[in-house]
């Protein structure tokens, strides 16, 4: 019993509540009362005679005053909130608020991309290649935007990452219009995550592709991703030129190159990386570069939580409050042997 009695002490955390330790003299207060003069009882029963046989008696008079008193003592205790430290923690970790920009302009159907030793075109790599990325990051809130014409957001930041990449899968190069928004991508991520805690605004943009409609210009969106401290990412997929199969042969066409220059000047300017990947293994290394520059968390130091422990003291007082009525109860028990 002390054992257990030193080892509950050595966590004791204090109390929650001190100030309820302001009722302990409340019993010899009233005590110090005058007494009232004739007074009246406020309720009269039948059985008014068998309540006074009942009435808690422990031995004598000074036993009774000392086990009442531990009681008050106890509740006053219980009332006070004593707490205790628990078990060390390790508190939640701190995750990114991340979105992924994919782009969906017309080019992304391209088939110049080898996935698994098979011709694929750039969306179905991009895809196979964020849905690992989203597989290892548990713990971060990410949401899905997609740009062709216009941006559309398809899934706000959330945990369930499953739901994201359910959303990714079902995307289709055109959904969004056959040309590349990204000023306006850009603008649409930074209003998603401007409310979200400062440090952890991260922005993931791929693209095939230049700017060739919106109403915001990218470096422009980029000053003001950089006001309101959101990371962006820049990504420059695809090969050097456009192209399709025909009979298993690569047809090359004439398109607008990537605008590497302007990625590159966005990430700059928001204190963020530009990548280049012309197939999908670099890609790949790409998101896995970015898993290191931007950790699911920040390691914090374990935590030692306070519990509850007012059910011990409040326990022990009506423990104590039954004992002081059991010699009562015994003598209400012989009243009504002898009655009957």
């Amino acid at each position: 019993m002390s054992a257990w009695l030193s080892q509950y002490l050595a966590g004791f955390a204090g109390f929650a509540w001190p100030w309820a330790w302001a009722a302990l003299p409340l019993p010899l207060l009233v005590r110090l009362l005058p007494p009232r003069r004739h007074a009246v009882a406020a309720l009269r029963v039948p059985w008014e005679g068998r309540l006074q046989g009942v009435a808690p008696v422990a031995g004598s008079g000074w036993v009774r005053l000392m086990v009442m008193a531990l009681a008050w003592v106890l509740l006053c205790t219980a009332a006070a909130r004593p707490q205790r430290l628990g078990e060390p923690v390790a508190p939640a970790q701190q995750a990114r608020q991340m979105l992924l920009a994919v782009d969906l302009s017309g080019s992304m159907s391209e088939v110049d991309m080898m996935l698994g030793m098979q011709p694929v075109d750039r969306l179905t790599a991009a895809k196979a290649v964020i849905a690992d990325f989203l597989q290892r990051r548990s713990g971060d809130r990410v949401g899905l935007l997609v740009f062709g014409q216009r941006a559309y957001m398809l899934t706000p930041l959330t945990l369930d990452l499953s739901a994201v990449r359910e959303q990714l899968r079902d995307t289709v190069a055109g959904l969004a219009g056959r040309e590349t928004a990204l000023g306006d991508a850009i603008g649409l991520a930074v209003k998603r995550l401007r409310t979200q805690p400062e440090g952890q605004r991260v922005l993931v943009l791929l693209t095939d592709g230049v700017n060739t409609t919106g109403v915001l210009q990218p470096l422009k969106a980029a000053e003001l991703a950089a006001a309101e401290q959101v990371r962006v990412y820049t990504i420059a997929f695809g090969g050097d030129g456009g192209g399709f199969s025909l009979f298993g042969v690569q047809v090359p066409v004439q398109g607008d190159e990537v605008d590497e220059a302007t990625l590159r000047k966005v990430a700059e300017i928001t204190g963020g990386r530009f990548f280049r990947a012309h197939d999908a293994n670099q890609l790949a290394g790409i998101y896995a570069e970015l898993e290191r520059l931007e950790p699911v968390g920040v390691e914090t130091a374990p935590v030692r939580p306070r519990l509850e422990a007012y059910a011990w003291p409040l326990g022990a007082a009506l423990a104590l409050a039954l004992l002081a009525c059991v010699p009562g109860l015994r003598r209400r028990a012989s009243t009504v042997a002898d009655a009957a």
